[in-house]
């Protein structure tokens, strides 16, 4: 059959359960789970073996910014409300809470969670927090078990936020702690570089302007050797790559670029002057950190490199590579953990999937009717992963047909060698439970409250 007559992709399953745009997405517990917030500040635990709820509260009284399992019995909201929250929520927890949908009744009050750890900071920015784990270990002088220490506590992680004072600044915590630790200007850093070309033809002013607030973060650890490298994306479409080589070592900047901005229409003032800077909406690194991209309101998508704390700081370097998609306003982008391909939500409720090596749209994938804000891949696996937030477990799989996986708490799957993989599962749940957890899970959240799941290749 010809391409050109295959009818359009469609979604294996649409979630229907919120009645406000979905902000955040997450999948958890080996993909047997997906994490779902909305602009009301509801959050919605699914089960994708059987597309039901298994939990649903009121995690804030606005928007979610975003969400992160943390272990196995951990979850990390953070909202509009100026605070993030880590809740104990595990598989254990799941049956004495309410399962009952927003679009059900928005009104009665849920049983939440227990709340494990409140932190309060700034969200004036509209940016989410980013997490990655912390090998350091805890900090002096801190006790790492929460104040209801029934449970133990995961490994501590670290969690970057934009300062409350300097909103072109980026604070990092300790949890379970609670402390910062650290707190990284990008004014200063951004002085560095070269100073942009006047706008106006008769300007003398040419100092680089204020890089403006924190719209995007992303933080990972780099295991040899263990490096912090934080990633920013600015209002002014700025990117800036951080790195921090030991926990008492000062930060260095990387990196740094200004891909997005959007043509002035001034007639006036020539077309090739940029007077109109796009910020940058999202960012995500590659998983075995080659690189990075950056999408923003305009229609480019950029890849940039991801270099070691050794390297000279160039701020010359240009994008490794910079693509015109046509389509502005990307307010997404994930890239799988295999490094293979990457997916985009855009404004014009499409998602698009790339090839991240090539960076050659690969995919339209149409369902939604209003824009998407969010996209998220499940987990299935990949060798060289950095240690960063969105990975439960490092899981090797050795091709898109393996069925081996290891649940990150447990409770889901054992570890299955070749020599198991192709038993059969005993009951028709175990036989759900392992297609959920196997299937290469796309999810897409939409303005219309609807979350679309593909299966993709």
């Amino acid at each position: 059959m010809p391409t050109e007559a295959l009818p359009p992709p469609q979604p294996v399953y649409v979630l229907r359960g919120h009645t406000s745009q979905i902000h955040a997405l997450c999948f958890a517990h080996s993909n047997s789970r997906l994490f779902t917030g909305d602009a009301d500040g509801w959050v919605v635990c699914w089960s994708l073996a059987y597309k039901r709820p298994t939990v649903v509260w009121k995690a804030h009284e606005s928007p979610i910014l975003g969400l992160a399992v943390w272990g196995a019995d951990r979850l990390i909201t953070h909202g509009r409300d100026s605070r993030i929250v880590v809740w104990k929520l595990g598989l254990a927890e799941e049956a004495a809470l309410d399962k009952t949908l927003p679009v059900e009744d928005a009104v009665i009050e849920r049983k939440k969670p227990e709340v494990l750890h409140s932190l309060t900071v700034n969200t004036l920015n509209f940016c989410a927090f980013a997490w990655c784990w912390d090998q350091s270990g805890p900090l002096p002088g801190t006790n790492v078990e929460p104040l209801n220490n029934r449970s133990s506590t995961p490994a501590p992680i670290l969690i970057a936020v934009p300062n409350s004072l300097n909103s072109d600044a980026i604070d990092i915590f300790h949890l379970p702690s609670e402390r910062r630790t650290s707190t990284i200007p990008a004014s200063k850093a951004l002085k560095t570089g070269p100073a942009p070309p006047p706008l106006y033809p008769n300007a003398q002013d040419t100092n680089p302007p204020p890089p403006g607030m924190v719209m995007a973060l992303s933080l990972s650890l780099s295991p040899h050797p263990p490096t912090l490298r934080l990633l920013a994306g600015y209002e002014s479409g700025h990117t800036l790559a951080f790195a921090q080589p030991s926990p008492t070592a000062p930060w260095q900047i990387l990196y740094a670029a200004q891909p997005h901005s959007q043509p002035s229409n001034s007639p006036s003032l020539p077309t090739s002057v940029p007077i109109l800077t796009a910020a940058v909406l999202s960012l995500a690194p590659s998983p075995s950190a080659a690189f990075y991209l950056t999408t923003s309101a305009d229609a480019l998508v950029a890849k940039h490199p991801l270099l070691s704390a050794a390297t000279a700081v160039d701020p010359d370097r240009p994008p490794l590579k910079t693509v015109n998609t046509k389509h502005a306003g990307q307010q997404g982008v994930c890239v799988r953990s295999d490094g293979r391909i990457y997916a985009t939500a855009g404004w014009d409720a499409r998602v698009r999937v790339y090839s991240a090596k090539t960076m050659r749209e690969l995919a339209v994938l149409r369902w939604h009717k209003e824009g998407c804000y969010a996209v998220a891949f499940a987990d299935v696996g990949g060798p060289g992963m950095a240690v960063s937030g969105g990975q439960e477990a490092q899981s090797e799989i050795g091709s898109e047909n393996a069925l081996a996986r290891v649940a990150a708490d447990g409770q889901l799957a054992a570890a299955m060698t070749p020599a198991t993989a192709s038993v059969a599962p005993s009951t028709v749940a175990q036989q759900r439970d392992r297609k959920a957890q196997t299937t290469h899970w796309l999810a897409a959240g939409s303005k219309d409250g609807k979350v679309s799941l593909w299966d993709i290749f």
